[in-house]
């Protein structure tokens, strides 16, 4: 059986080749903590870093052009790509992590019980900490405080995350 080469376009190419310089320049305008969550290669990340050290204009445009050209390598695009639109928030599972995270802290909060299904969903919960948190946010709410409410949030949101992503 022969299998059909399709060979590629020229202006596909060049298309293709625009996009990743077009994704390089927003990673470039991300600060350094989304950069750490993306988890990079090494070599892209100090191209990355060198582009944000740069302030003149045509040594900006060739670092660009490079940055595309270190991503056509071995990147998978559509990967970085998704998980940059998560960071950025602008992605459906973003938004149901988002509500999801809510609406397990609202059920913890009233049900101890549910702790054991949570933790069954989500296995890389850390179940101390978490019991912990819990109590603590009990009992603000007893005194009508909030201080570690958003705590909890964020702490449940990254157990999500962490099963999910």
């Amino acid at each position: 059986m022969i299998e059909e080469v399709v060979e590629i376009s020229k202006t596909k190419k060049k298309e293709q080749m625009n996009d990743l310089q077009d994704l390089g320049i927003e990673l470039v305008k991300l600060s350094k903590d989304k950069l750490k969550q993306l988890e990079l290669p090494e070599y892209l990340l100090d191209a990355i870093k060198e582009a944000q050290r740069l302030t003149a204009h045509g040594a900006i445009r060739r670092q660009y052009q490079y940055i595309g050209k270190l991503m056509r390598k071995d990147l998978d695009a559509e990967a970085l790509k998704r998980r940059l639109d998560y960071i950025n928030g602008e992605s459906l599972l973003h938004t149901q992590i988002f509500h999801l995270s809510e609406s397990w802290r609202d059920k913890l909060l009233a049900d101890d019980k549910l702790m054991a299904e949570f933790v069954n969903l989500f296995p890389n919960t850390d179940v101390s900490e978490l019991r912990a948190l819990l109590r603590i946010v009990k009992k603000e709410q007893e005194l009508n405080q909030n201080k570690n409410f958003t705590k909890l949030f964020r702490l449940i949101k990254s157990f999500i995350e962490g099963t999910m992503l």
